[in-house]
C-alpha cells in the first residue's frame, strides 16, 4: 500500500502555531503518513522575506516535536507544477501526494500553469477558514478547470494569527498568541525581525 504524503508549501516567515495546528489537522483529516512543510525560496508577490535558511531553521524547530511533520527543502526558486512537482514525485515515487492548503489558495489555483496536470496527480486537502462557508469553498472547487483526484475539506481550528503579527511581536519584544517558543528563541538568537 502506498504512503500518503502531504505537501504544505508557504512562506513561513515565521512559522507559527496556526501553521502547525493546521498541518496536524490535515494529517488526521487526510489520513497522511507524513506531511512535509515546504518553505518557498522566493514566494510570489512577497518582498523583503527573511532569508530562506533562517525560515527553514525555524520550521525545523517548530516541527521537531511531531513525528508526522518534517521539512522538505526544494531547490526551485518558485514552487511550480512544471518543475517542482516532478522533483517531489521522484522523491516519493510510490506515494499518493496530497497538496495541503488554505481555502484562500483555491481562488488563484486556476491561474497556475499546468494546473490540470497538478489536479490529476495530487489530491487536495483544503482548510476552510473560520469566516468561510462550505458553499464558498465548493464554489472555488467548481471553478477549477479540472476536478481534483480527491478533495478533503476540513474546518480549520488553527489559531487565527498571522506571520506579520508574529514579526511585530518579536520586533516589539512582546508576547503574542501563536508565537512558538522555539521560533522566538531562534529569531532572538539570530536578530531576526528587529
Amino acid at each position: 500500500m502506498s504512503k500518503r504524503i502531504g505537501i504544505y508549501s508557504g512562506t513561513f516567515d515565521p512559522v507559527h502555531a496556526g501553521h502547525i495546528a493546521f498541518a496536524l489537522q490535515a494529517v488526521e483529516a487526510a489520513k497522511l503518513d507524513r506531511l512535509y512543510l515546504v518553505p518557498e525560496r522566493q514566494p510570489r508577490g512577497k518582498h523583503h522575506v527573511t532569508h530562506f535558511a533562517h525560515r527553514v531553521a525555524m520550521v525545523r524547530r517548530a516541527v521537531r516535536p511531531y513525528k508526522q511533520l518534517e521539512v522538505l527543502e526544494i531547490e526551485d526558486k518558485l514552487f511550480s507544477v512544471a518543475h517542482t512537482l516532478p522533483r517531489i514525485r521522484s522523491r516519493f515515487p510510490d506515494s499518493r501526494l496530497v497538496f495541503v492548503c488554505g481555502s484562500d489558495v483555491l481562488g488563484h489555483m486556476q491561474s497556475w500553469s499546468h494546473v490540470d496536470e497538478f489536479l490529476r496527480i495530487c489530491e487536495l486537502c483544503v482548510g476552510r477558514r473560520e469566516k468561510e462557508t462550505s458553499d464558498s469553498v465548493e464554489k472555488s472547487l467548481r471553478q477549477l478547470p479540472t476536478n481534483p483526484v480527491a478533495v478533503t475539506v476540513l474546518e480549520s481550528h488553527a489559531p487565527a494569527v498571522s506571520s506579520s503579527q508574529i514579526r511585530a511581536a518579536i520586533r516589539e519584544n512582546r508576547g503574542v498568541r501563536g508565537l512558538l517558543h522555539s521560533v522566538q528563541a531562534y529569531a532572538n538568537q539570530e536578530w531576526l525581525y528587529l
